[in-house]
């Protein structure tokens, strides 16, 4: 019996690493999935933003797609600012 708690106890921490490794290289390095971690589990569930509301904070790559940004810099400039969250593949 203790052979298989540890078993299922290594096999569960070697997906965990593997994860947050797979997670570390789609977000571009482990501190930006720790960021994308600690941002996104307490908001997992529907939101109540409105039409008109502040945006949440979010760092953003910008066009360029080697400087990032904080959308909280953008907006209330006077200028509109869209996002757009979707493929186009």
């Amino acid at each position: 019996m203790k052979t298989i708690g540890l078993w299922l106890g290594g096999t569960l921490t070697v997906l965990l690493i593997a994860g947050f490794v797979m997670l570390s290289l789609m977000a571009g390095g482990p501190k930006d999935a720790l960021y994308m971690l600690r941002y996104a589990l307490p908001h997992m569930h529907r939101g109540k933003l409105r039409p008109g509301d502040s945006p949440p904070d979010a760092r953003l790559l910008a066009l360029n797609g080697k400087e990032y940004f904080h959308l909280r810099e953008r907006t209330g400039s006077g200028r509109p600012l869209m996002v757009v969250f979707g493929s186009y593949t």
